[in-house]
Formats: structure tokens, C-alpha cells, sequence
């Protein structure tokens, strides 16, 4: 695997100084055209073996690229607030608009490779966490974004004599650390890790560039020649990224029955009950989350439901029973300018928690798989892949301790249309009801098929929806305080 970078490749001095003159140049107009058209993202990962120039290339970048069209991150030991979240949360808040080049020295890779050469993981936790890997990459190239993926690499020799140089010269002697030579006694360990790595994620969307890193002038010509080839190629794609899918047509509806249809709406709960059951479980919530263990735990309650279904009053009996300054409300509306730019997920990841807090989103990344698929606001390649995709942002989420909560708040359509005539007479509800409210409303069907795929695409044993019956909003408010309650303790027990 690593043959072509073991050659001893070289570069003459003669021929770098004259070659790079003209590939910084053609890389500045190439970084121009990219901002102008914004229709996609660069992304680059430089990755490889210690001594073999990852952050001489990543300086290198820099000087040679507008420092206006590219970001760089270095990605080492995470924060106390990254170890807060998921380990992807630091690269999605990371990850640049189209337009923009991104890049990260240090990536999704690195602490998988170092847990498992260090032992502390098996070899089974090592090939999730690659599968992770491939499916966020095949979800940005899905999104548009041009994924390169650069390996620096040096024979066991040669890394030893690269550290040895460094270490020889007191200009750079600082360069080498203990760490260095820690890893070097431990190569070929890494090097079987990272044969494994490369087998497994160099896909044929995002394939791994191997490079031999022992030249810097060779290292710098390939992987300034590599950039500049694969950004000029995209910018001349007039084709679509993403090919529509020939997927099976839905079961047809023969009995006309679905999970929707199942739901008793007529289900009521009288006030003075209400009133009793709200106190119960506002109460019974308040002292949940004072729980010493909640601190060890996140909370995310996810709203969705047919327009006028009570989701913002649920909410307010929610944050009616928590401290202000543990919890925090996300109203989802359509994306902006600045999100639009970014792939659908990413304005989601943002607003991750950290933990002993509660986040509550009113609307969510399920807008993709509803309102984006009903009005055609997205191919159905995108809308079709985003069911996995859901899935496993989710499985990321609950596998870092996170209560996932998500409710389906269902009325009847002529309870909506009560509830709509409602609020064209108040004043105070009047700037609830939109002629897009309207809109939706003749697309009820519609609708209601997206919501029962949603139903069965995603709801897991580890995520699953509660469907609530929400035609009385007592009766709603209830079961959504109850469940949220019992989650909770669920997650308490078993710390």
C-alpha cells in the first residue's frame, strides 16, 4: 500500500523554484473562482506520520492560498467543552461554508488510530469509527463538497532519519518531542493501524492521496498540483453531484390504514385533571433535572407535528418547569443564507448541548425528509438518503449519553381547520396563521404519507418517536411531560 511513497521521490531545486511560481497562481485564481460561484466547499485532511511535513504542508497552504478563501484548523487534544458533546460536534462547527476552503490538521481519524496503537480500544471499536468516518464524507460529497484526503508518509528509515536532522539542527531541534520518538518505537504497530485506516475509507468519493513525505519540495509541487487539479475540475462540472436514485416505489395503501390513522384523536383529559397532572410532572421534571446525575446527561426534546398542532404550548409547559439557565429553545424556520451554505445537518450539530443542559427544537432536521420532500425542495436522492443519515446523527448523539427524545404531534384536518379559523379572529394569535399554513394544508395526504416513511425509517429502539394525539391540548401536554419525565429517569438509573 505504501510502496509508490517508499521510491525516494525528488524534486530539483531548479525545477521547484520555477514550477511554483505559476501553481500559486493558478491556485489564487482558482481560490477566486470558487468564492464567486460558492457552489461547493473544500475540504482537506492532512494526515500521515510524524516527521513526514503535515504542518509544513498546512503553512505552506497558507502562504501560497488568499488567506481570505481558506480556514485552518488544527485539530488536537479536544476541549473540555468539545468532550462535552459528540467527537464530531468540533468538526461540523468547523467545517466551511461553499465558497470556502477548509483545513484540518488532525481529523476524525486521528483518535481512533492513536486509541487503538495505544491499545485502549479493540480493533471492532476501530472499524465503527471508520464506518462513521465514511458515512460523514459520503454525506458532504453528497452535500456538494470536494473531499481531499492527503496521507504524508515515511518509511521506518526514514522517519528516523527526518527526526534525527530535525533534532540535529538547533533551528528546528524544538520541532521534535518526546512524543515523536515515543511513536517511532511504536511504527510498525502504526503502520498496520494505518494500512487498515486507508484500506477501509479511501472510497471513490473521497479517496486517500498517499504521499512521500520525505522531500519537501516533492511533497509541496504534489500536493499543491493535487488541490489545484481537483478544484479546477469541479468548477467545470455543470452536471449534478448528486444522481437521482432508482429507488422502489412506497407500498401501496390498499386498506387505506396507516401508523397515523391508528391514532385516537378523541382522547380528552378535563381540566381539573390537567391542572393536577401538570403540577405533578412540572414538579416531578424540576427536581429531574436538579438530580445530581443530570448532570451527566443531555437532554434533547425534538418537536414535530401538523401546523396548529400545539407544539409551542408543549414547549412552554416544558420550560415552564426547568431554570432558565440550563435549557435552551431552537426555533427551526427556513434555513439562512449562512446555513444554506453549509450542508442540511450542520445548523443542527451547532446547537448540540453540552451536558446538564436541555435543548428543545421547535421544528428539526426532519424538515428534510418532510416539508423539503412534499415541496420539492431537494431531490429524492437527497431526501431518500437522509433517513440514514438522520439515523446515524442520532445513534452519534445517544452513543455520547444523550437523552433523544422526538414527538410527533398529530391533529385531525378539521381540528386544524378550527384551529386556523381560531387564530384569524384573536389578534394576539392572528401572526400564527401564514398563507403557507394554508398552502400546507391542501398537500394533507401528501403530508401525511412523508410522516408515516419518517415514522418507519427512524424511528429506532435507541431514537423512536412518540406519536402524540394532540386534537385536546390537555391530553397532549400530559403524555409529552410524562414521556420527557420518564426518558429522564430512564437515563438516570443507568448511571
Amino acid at each position: 500500500m505504501f510502496e509508490s511513497a517508499e521510491l525516494g521521490h525528488r524534486i530539483d531545486k531548479v525545477i521547484y523554484d520555477n514550477e511554483v511560481p505559476k501553481l500559486r497562481e493558478a491556485l489564487l485564481e482558482a481560490q477566486i473562482d470558487l468564492a464567486k460561484l460558492a457552489k461547493f466547499q473544500v475540504i482537506i485532511l492532512i494526515s500521515g506520520v510524524d516527521g513526514a511535513g503535515r504542518g509544513d504542508t498546512v503553512n505552506l497552504l497558507n502562504e501560497w492560498m488568499d488567506p481570505r478563501f481558506i480556514e485552518t484548523h488544527g485539530m488536537g487534544d479536544p476541549s473540555d467543552e468539545e468532550l462535552d458533546r459528540p467527537m464530531m460536534w468540533r468538526f461540523w462547527r468547523a467545517l466551511p461554508p461553499k465558497g470556502k476552503t477548509g483545513v484540518f490538521l488532525g481529523s476524525w481519524y486521528t483518535w481512533p488510530i492513536l486509541n487503538r496503537v495505544r491499545g485502549t480500544t479493540k480493533t471492532a471499536d476501530l472499524d465503527q469509527s471508520l464506518e462513521r468516518a465514511k458515512r460523514l464524507e459520503r454525506m458532504l460529497v453528497d452535500e456538494g463538497a470536494l473531499v481531499l484526503k492527503f496521507w504524508m508518509h515515511l518509511s521506518k528509515d526514514k522517519q528516523e532519519k527526518r527526526l534525527k536532522l530535525l533534532e540535529a539542527d538547533p533551528k528546528t531541534r524544538w520541532r521534535v518531542t518526546q512524543r515523536d520518538w515515543k511513536h517511532f518505537k511504536l511504527y510498525d504497530r502504526f503502520r498496520r493501524v494505518h494500512e487498515s485506516v486507508i484500506r477501509h475509507t479511501s472510497t471513490a468519493e473521497a479517496p486517500w492521496i498517499i504521499v512521500e513525505g520525505f522531500d519537501a519540495r516533492y511533497r509541496s509541487l504534489t500536493v499543491g498540483r493535487v488541490i489545484l487539479d481537483a478544484i479546477q475540475k469541479r468548477l467545470t462540472e455543470t452536471s449534478s453531484i448528486t444522481s437521482e436514485v432508482h429507488a422502489p416505489p412506497p407500498l401501496p395503501s390498499i386498506d387505506q390504514l396507516n401508523i397515523i390513522k391508528t391514532l385516537d384523536l378523541t382522547q380528552k383529559m378535563d381540566k381539573k385533571t390537567f391542572q393536577d397532572e401538570l403540577e405533578k410532572y412540572q414538579g416531578r421534571l424540576a427536581l429531574l433535572s436538579r438530580h445530581p446525575k443530570f448532570q451527566d446527561i443531555t437532554v434533547i426534546a425534538m418537536f414535530e407535528g401538523n401546523d396548529a398542532a400545539g407544539k409551542g404550548g408543549a414547549i412552554r409547559r416544558i420550560s415552564g418547569a426547568l431554570d432558565a439557565r440550563y435549557y435552551n429553545i431552537i426555533p427551526i424556520a427556513a434555513p439562512t443564507e449562512e446555513e444554506r451554505a453549509q450542508p442540511y445537518l450542520w445548523r443542527f450539530w451547532r446547537h448540540i448541548p453540552r451536558r446538564g443542559r436541555v435543548t428543545i427544537f421547535d421544528r428539526s432536521w426532519y424538515g428534510r425528509v418532510l416539508v423539503e420532500r412534499v415541496e420539492n425542495y431537494c431531490s429524492k436522492a437527497d431526501w431518500m438518503r437522509a433517513y440514514s443519515e438522520i439515523n446515524d446523527f442520532e445513534a452519534q448523539l445517544v452513543r455520547h449519553n444523550i437523552v433523544m427524545i422526538k414527538f410527533w404531534l398529530a391533529i385531525s384536518a378539521d381540528e386544524q381547520l378550527r384551529r386556523f379559523k381560531e387564530r384569524e379572529k384573536i389578534g394576539f394569535k392572528r401572526f400564527k396563521i401564514t398563507e403557507e399554513d394554508w398552502r400546507n394544508r391542501e398537500k394533507w395526504e401528501d403530508y401525511e404519507i412523508a410522516v408515516c416513511d419518517m415514522v418507519d425509517r427512524t424511528s429506532t429502539e435507541i431514537a423512536p418517536w412518540t406519536l402524540v394525539e394532540a386534537n385536546d391540548k390537555n391530553f397532549a401536554r400530559i403524555k409529552i411531560l410524562k414521556t420527557l419525565c420518564q426518558s429522564i429517569e430512564a437515563a438516570i438509573n443507568k448511571l
